[in-house]
């Protein structure tokens, strides 16, 4: 039985700014798919499979050859692009799979192998970081209430999970979910939680391709 990383980076990213989605543009000499990619690029993980934008034939070009990178067509929204994804691994003898966002490419192999251990006990897996700032409310500029942050989690991606149970999970929902653990829940699975690193950012807007470089630079 093997592990498969399942990377989605089929969107547009237009929060990022610039001409180019956000996959696509510099980052400290690379592009930020290239960095996301390499880092999944060791020992305990067997497969790749990258989901490309659906209107965007010639992109995978681009890639140098590496040995078990699959490219694959993006769905409609992101729950289409990952179940594209995960249907490119049958046949492949997949046993876990972590599902990750293209713009997290400052993930660490740490992360990355806690979860790939994880699965070994659970069915699902996820990393999170416990919300520790104040939780205001606000309208029109102007602060309306506050909220508990008890039991508060900011969510991190790669999310792991058996792949048969998230395949089925996914083959299951009506779509719109917010990400993987969303689906896996909708379909009854237990998801441990799995501590997460403040460095693993998601790029969304201009500002954070600098914080990135930051992080990167350590």
């Amino acid at each position: 039985m093997t592990t498969a990383a399942l990377i989605v980076a089929a969107g547009r990213g237009i929060r990022a700014g610039g001409e180019l989605a956000k996959q696509w543009r510099a980052l400290k000499g690379q592009r930020v798919v290239d960095w996301t990619l390499n880092a999944f690029k060791q020992p305990t993980v067997d497969h790749i499979v990258l989901v490309l934008p659906p209107d965007d034939e010639t992109i995978q070009d681009s890639f140098p050859s590496i040995p078990g990178l699959t490219f694959v067509a993006g769905g409609s929204d992101r729950a289409g692009s990952v179940l594209n994804g995960l249907l490119a691994l049958k046949g492949k003898n997949v046993s876990k799979v972590l599902i990750h966002d293209v713009a997290r490419p400052c993930i660490a192999q740490q992360l990355i192998d806690s979860i790939i251990i994880a699965l070994d006990n659970n069915t699902a897996a996820a990393p999170a970081v416990a919300v520790t700032d104040a939780l205001w409310t606000g309208s029109d500029g102007q602060v309306t209430g506050t909220r508990d942050r008890t039991g508060l989690f900011a969510a991190q991606t790669p999310q792991g999970f058996h792949y048969n149970a998230i395949l089925a999970a996914h083959l299951a929902h009506p779509g719109g979910a917010a990400d993987d653990v969303e689906v896996a829940r909708a379909a009854g699975l237990d998801v441990a939680i799995i501590p997460g690193d403040p460095d693993n950012i998601k790029i969304t807007t201009p500002g954070d391709f600098a914080r990135a470089e930051r992080i990167l630079r350590t």
